[in-house]
């Protein structure tokens, strides 16, 4: 399932976020955002999980306007992580993937036999199916990510929108998230803080810089030395992963150019 982003714009208490941000993610395509903080990533995400409604521009899926269709239809199409998902109370894990499930029931409709093979199944394709008995509260991070791609992977949608899912986890958990999220076979996008997560697993990257699209492509084409000395202030040398071939990138300070010293001086 294609996602296309036209023209999107947002702007709050008089301050532009976005400014004509389009882009376009194919069916099970791993399209990534990286920018520095602050340049609108997840406000752009916000918009397409339907958090924040843009003030001008659209969101389609598969060619349908986002914003056109039911909570419940747009549950349907697209599951989102957020970067701060926030669980309260201690819900066993089988609950929590369960809500999952929430948008294909009937309002007073119970959990169903096939609702739970689907969430089991879930569980079981990231791994974690010893853990469903278990508090949510009581899970490391690494842990709730599994479950919380698990659950939006039960919801059996076409696109899935991930903002920073690697935070908090260390470099194995990092990877093995990642793994599971390109081997879901869904369209994702996803915002990534970690440029050299970003080139490794992602099929197209676009560069956000305070609120406008400013490099889109392949990440061995978009993260140059000049755009990350413009856009990240970092001096980058680029290598090759020895057994992928994908571009990684190691950084030094940008220090200014020094000024001559004057004769005589």
């Amino acid at each position: 399932m294609r996602i296309d982003i036209d023209a999107l714009t947002v702007e709050i208490a008089g301050a532009r976020l976005l400014e004509d941000v389009t882009l376009r993610a194919g069916g099970g395509q791993l399209v990534g955002l990286v920018g520095p903080n602050g340049s609108g990533k997840s406000t752009l995400l916000r918009c397409v999980y339907r958090a924040l409604r843009p003030s001008g521009g659209t969101v389609r899926i598969d060619g349908d306007d986002l914003y056109a269709m039911s909570a419940r239809e747009s549950a349907r199409r697209l599951a989102a992580l957020p970067q701060e998902a926030v669980t309260e109370f201690d819900f066993t894990v089988a609950e929590v993937v369960e809500m999952g499930r929430l948008p294909h029931q009937r309002a007073v409709a119970r959990t169903t036999d096939e609702d739970r093979r689907t969430c089991a199944a879930a569980l079981a394709g990231v791994g974690a199916d010893h853990l469903a008995d278990r508090g949510f509260l009581t899970l490391s991070g690494g842990e709730k990510q599994r479950v919380l791609i698990a659950r939006a992977l039960a919801q059996q949608p076409r696109v899935l929108v991930l903002d920073e899912p690697t935070n908090h986890l260390d470099i194995a958990q990092q990877l093995e998230v990642l793994a599971l999220v390109r081997e879901s076979g869904l369209t994702v996008l996803t915002a990534l803080h970690d440029l050299n997560l970003a080139a490794l697993h992602c099929d197209l990257l676009h560069v956000i810089d305070r609120g406008r699209i400013v490099a889109s492509g392949a990440p061995h084409d978009v993260l140059t030395p000049a755009l990350l000395a413009e856009v990240f202030g970092v001096r980058a040398h680029r290598v090759h992963h020895p057994e992928t071939g994908a571009v990684q990138l190691l950084f030094d300070r940008l220090l200014p150019a020094r000024i001559p010293a004057r004769p005589g001086s």
